[in-house]
């Protein structure tokens, strides 16, 4: 198994009772698409291993409740703690020509409308309340607001996102 085949889904945050059941944080924007897992791969000492699991229970805040198989203790489930959690690559949801996955965009070319190429993508700022891209320029910092509109088109093949920022944004940082 090679970890680039795989996505980090998120984390297992804490311990949820007393009979190995634990909270998983999912860093996704729909955490209820993933309340039919049935197996996670958790990485331990670097190596991704798989649970299998139980049930899976939807809470709020991005959170899940997940009973593993084999895992009924406290201290069985402590050991889990922190820990990374990762799904294959081939299961995440194919999407529009419009949205992407936050991992995807990594190292792609920035292309605004009035602009042209503002960068690359070096990060995704994960903020609850205003998530941003940040990409790089000449040297510069560019941070974009991403909001519905932002984005016009993805192109997968080319690694090219076509955007279109807010008025004035983009000089401000050049």
């Amino acid at each position: 198994m090679n970890k680039e085949d795989f996505f980090q889904l998120g984390s297992i945050a804490k311990l949820h009772g007393f009979k190995g059941e634990v909270s998983l944080f999912l860093d996704v924007t729909n955490p209820e698409e993933y309340t039919d897992l049935e197996t996670v791969f958790v990485e331990m000492n670097g190596f991704l291993t798989p649970y299998f699991i139980d049930n899976v229970k939807l809470k709020n805040k991005g959170f899940i409740t997940v009973k593993f198989k084999e895992i009924d203790t406290e201290d069985a489930a402590k050991k889990l703690l922190k820990k990374a959690i990762y799904l294959p690559i081939e299961e995440l949801k194919e999407l529009d020509d419009v949205s992407f996955y936050d991992h995807e965009v990594l190292g792609y070319e920035v292309i605004d409308s009035i602009k042209g190429s503002i960068g690359l993508v070096t990060n995704i700022i994960d903020i609850a309340s205003n998530p941003l891209m940040q990409t790089e320029i000449d040297g510069k910092e560019v941070l974009l607001p991403i909001f519905d509109g932002l984005v016009k088109k993805v192109d997968r093949k080319k690694k090219i996102l076509f955007v279109e920022a807010p008025e004035g944004l983009i000089d401000l940082y050049l």
